[in-house]
């Protein structure tokens, strides 16, 4: 029984197992998912983790069998989010992606997480700045904040915190870090009282005045594309709505 929501960190982890799967003897093994992105009475609904235990056991008569057709597109899509050419990312998604119907802006949402043409940000660190520049510089009021602006991340909190945290660390950093143990905790309270102050270069760079990558170089895996160096070898243009090879 597999139980998946709607979101990236979800889908990336459905896939995975259904590529899995799909290159295996399964003998009488019977396959069922549970494929929700939205629950009765819930407007803001997130994940499965909102749920109690009534509502977890209604979706139970909902579960249904895995397909062939799911675990090919399980298998195809796992190639292409752990190529190393993330065009064969943009290739899968002109094809027919029905049998697993929020893998689509799952992968897109991906896709925006490469640094921009602008200004050399993904997504999670351009809307992280925005929401810090707007007054959300607590990282516990920054982390709802940002579930609510891009809930088909499905990130946790330790996800936007260690992304923020890269941006502050940088050599020209973006962001200044404070309330945390400066002997390197990893506390989880830590990280909950942690709160963040946007540098005037972070200024800039949210402005699209200068370029991250430039000032700070890269080094960053994003599926099975590893960016690295002083360029990042593939940007997001967010007008065209795809991927450009940057030298």
């Amino acid at each position: 029984m597999l139980w998946f929501e709607h979101g990236l960190f979800c889908q990336v982890q459905l896939i995975f197992l259904l590529n899995w799967l799909a290159q295996r003897d399964l003998g009488q093994t019977k396959l069922s998912l549970i494929f929700i992105g939205e629950f009765p009475g819930i407007a803001d609904f997130r994940g499965l983790g909102q749920l109690n235990e009534l509502q977890l056991s209604s979706l139970f008569p909902q579960r249904q069998k895995v397909t062939a057709a799911q675990l090919q597109l399980g298998s195809k899509a796992w190639a292409a989010y752990s190529s190393s050419n993330p065009k064969e990312i943009e290739s899968l998604l002109e094809s027919d992606l029905s049998p697993l119907p929020f893998l689509k802006i799952a992968l897109v949402k991906h896709l925006r997480r490469f640094p921009s043409t602008d200004n050399g940000l993904g997504r999670i660190g351009n809307v992280g700045l925005e929401l810090i520049a707007s007054g959300y510089r607590n990282f516990k009021s920054l982390f709802p904040a940002f579930v609510r602006r891009e809930p088909e991340y499905g990130f946790g909190d330790a996800q936007l915190y260690l992304e923020m945290k890269r941006l502050a660390r940088a050599s020209t950093p973006l962001l200044k870090l404070g309330g945390v143990d400066r002997r390197g905790s990893k506390d989880a309270a830590q990280m909950l009282l942690s709160s963040f102050e946007i540098t005037e270069y972070g200024k800039a760079v949210l402005a699209g005045e200068a370029d991250f990558i430039s000032s700070n170089g890269i080094d960053q895996w994003l599926g099975g594309v590893h960016l690295k160096g002083s360029e990042a070898g593939w940007r997001w243009e967010e007008q065209a709505g795809e991927l450009l090879v940057s030298l």
